[in-house]
C-alpha cells in the first residue's frame, strides 16, 4: 500500500534559493473532506490525479496516477476554487530532497517546505533556512488553503 510520510516547516529566510530551480504547479480538489482528499495536479507537460487518504502523524495513504493533459484541464475546471498556483523548488541537503513551494494568486506571501520521509521516526538535520514545524496543522494543507487562503490569515 502506497504510503506518504512527510513532514512540512516554515522558511525563516531564503538562503535556500541559491541553488533552487523550479517549476510551475496548478492544482485542483475534487474533495477536501478530512477523510480523503482527491486532486489534480499541472506542471508542463505532465498531469496527475492523487487521492490521499486522512493523516495519521505524519503518514497518510497516497495514490497516484498520471493523465493526460487535456483531461486534467477539464478536471480543474470542476474543482474548487481557488485552484492552487505555486512554484515548486528542489534543494538537496545532506542526501535529502526538499521541496519548497512558493505559493502565488490567492496564497501569495506563502512559502512551506516539505521533506518526504522513509518513516515517521527518520532523523534529519535541519537545514539554517527552516524554521516553524507545520506538521499537522491543517491550517497548512494546500486542500485547506482553497477554503480559507493564505491572503485572508
Amino acid at each position: 500500500m502506497p504510503k506518504e510520510i512527510e513532514r512540512k516547516f516554515l522558511l525563516k529566510n531564503d538562503n535556500w534559493r541559491r541553488d533552487a530551480k523550479g517549476k510551475f504547479f496548478r492544482q485542483g480538489y475534487l474533495s477536501t473532506q478530512k477523510e480523503r482528499t482527491a486532486r489534480v495536479r499541472i506542471s508542463g507537460q505532465q498531469a496527475y490525479l492523487t487521492i490521499k487518504g486522512p493523516s495519521q502523524g505524519a503518514s497518510r495513504l497516497e495514490f497516484e496516477y498520471k493523465i493526460p493533459v487535456d483531461d486534467a484541464l477539464e478536471i480543474l475546471e470542476l474543482c474548487e476554487k481557488p485552484i492552487i498556483e505555486k512554484t515548486r523548488y528542489i534543494v538537496q541537503h545532506n542526501g535529502l530532497k526538499w521541496e519548497i513551494d512558493d505559493f502565488e494568486g490567492a496564497n501569495n506571501g506563502l512559502i512551506l517546505a516539505e521533506i518526504e520521509l522513509s518513516q515517521e521516526d527518520q532523523k534529519i538535520e535541519l537545514p539554517d533556512w527552516i524554521g516553524e514545524e507545520v506538521t499537522g496543522n491543517p491550517d497548512y494543507y494546500n486542500a485547506s488553503l482553497i477554503k480559507k487562503p493564505f491572503s485572508s490569515w
